[in-house]
């Protein structure tokens, strides 16, 4: 069931977004009075199609080739190298009879479309959710994974600034971007003292092995007590909000996961806790359960809510974070930093990353990632892209006249077979981190 859901949430998000991307150029040709012959989500290669309808002089329908969609604008070469057409005196209606900046337009359409998405998705998700993280500076410090300890990072270590900036919430000032990519240096203090250290560039390929919580992960304090489940032990046993543990079973505790590991032994065993409440100790009991868990919160969490408007630079700002990103990431693979192996993923590896379970927060949150990565990869130079269609339309408008057909054909496949060679780059990498 956990792999139906996943392929389904794939196919719904990816889908969504194929659909938009395509609209915003049939939206754009149609402005211009540009005749739109199709409009497909996915290829009906070699002419199969799993569903399709005629409306107004335009073919819709679903082809059964799931790597990604298409419309047919007349008097354009594109991805269905529809030449024939090419060959007759152009119509009004025609792609290649509309002035360039026209032209233009149209191209940039998907593109466009996918990062107002990408925009209104964050936006969304911030005015809804607002934001939630932990507090660093009320940290014991933090236990190094695989990653982490391969850097020089010690349990214990409290970092206190990425480059230079306190790093005061966990996620969003240490677990940023640049430091998975290693373009940042931690400022540490270990035992009382202050040192540097300086992250390899080529960690992103380590992130991609490891994950990034394998690089440090929070050690709570014993901090006062700030929730109490109701029916609890903790509940039962009189533990309050507020009170700070110092000791469970005669052992004192500072760090939380002393605690969990004490509580975990004693299963099925009376637990004491001493607390201090109001400036004395208590002595309190629970009773013997076979449960590894008391039923209280002491984690320094820090959440904040926005107003509809105030959302907006926020979730904007993540949106085009993406790109920022996506241009970092592909900087580093043509730096030799980062093997391109380790830092591209296809649709399985995105699968992964929507998970077995449905978690609209999640859902919604790739949903907007990948609307910014689609238009980035859109704008790519590379022909049969939208970026291609672009770069050859600026090139008119400069020397004032349009590349020949011929040009533009042959170009069109170049591009063909790259996004291929791509495609199969990616599926056969997937398939290979599957494996391993």
């Amino acid at each position: 069931m956990g792999i139906v859901i996943m392929v389904g949430q794939v196919l719904l998000g990816l889908s969504l977004l194929i659909i938009l991307h395509e609209l915003g150029h049939f939206l754009a040709a149609r402005a211009f009075g540009i005749k739109v012959e199709k409009f497909y989500l996915f290829f009906d290669a070699w002419g199969v199609k799993l569903f399709k309808f005629n409306y107004k002089g335009c073919e819709y329908g679903i082809g059964w080739l799931p790597l990604g969609g298409y419309v047919k604008i007349a008097g354009m070469i594109d991805e269905s190298m529809d030449t024939e057409q090419m060959k007759g005196e152009p119509q009004p209606w025609e792609f290649r009879s509309k002035p360039a900046w026209q032209r233009l337009i149209v191209m940039l359409g998907g593109i466009i479309v996918n990062v107002i998405v990408g925009i209104l998705v964050f936006w969304m998700l911030t005015f809804k959710y607002g934001s939630s993280d932990v507090d660093n500076t009320q940290l014991y410090g933090v236990k190094p994974g695989i990653i982490g300890t391969k850097v020089g990072i010690q349990e214990g270590d409290k970092i206190l600034a990425v480059n230079g900036k306190k790093a005061n919430l966990f996620y969003q000032d240490l677990m940023t971007s640049e430091v998975l990519m290693g373009d940042a240096v931690l400022t540490v203090e270990r035992a009382g003292q202050t040192l540097d250290i300086r992250l390899p560039k080529d960690i992103l390929n380590d992130v991609s092995d490891h994950k990034r919580n394998e690089l440090v992960q929070p050690m709570f304090k014993m901090l006062p007590v700030t929730l109490i489940e109701k029916n609890s032990r903790a509940e039962k046993m009189g533990l309050a909000v507020g009170d700070s543990i110092v000791s469970i079973n005669g052992k004192a505790v500072q760090k939380l996961d002393d605690f969990k590991a004490e509580v975990e032994a004693s299963k099925n065993k009376e637990i004491t806790l001493d607390v201090i409440r109001n400036g004395n100790t208590v002595a309190l009991k629970a009773p013997a359960d076979s449960s590894s868990m008391i039923g209280f919160a002491n984690i320094p969490f820090v959440q904040k809510q926005y107003g509809f408007m105030e959302s907006l630079p926020i979730g904007a700002g993540r949106a085009f974070g993406v790109i920022t990103d996506n241009i970092k990431g592909f900087g580093k693979i043509f730096k030799g930093e980062v093997r391109a192996d380790k830092a591209l993923s296809g649709p399985i590896g995105i699968a992964e990353m929507f998970g077995t379970e449905v978690d609209w927060f999640r859902f919604w949150n790739l949903v907007g990632m990948l609307s910014m990565a689609l238009a980035f990869m859109n704008i790519l130079p590379i022909p049969a892209l939208d970026g291609g269609h672009v770069i050859f339309l600026l090139v008119e408008m400069i020397q004032g006249k349009p590349l020949s057909d011929k040009f533009l054909e042959r170009a069109q496949m170049v591009g063909f077979f790259i996004i291929v060679a791509l495609m199969i780059f990616v599926f056969g990498n997937d398939i290979f981190k599957l494996t391993k």
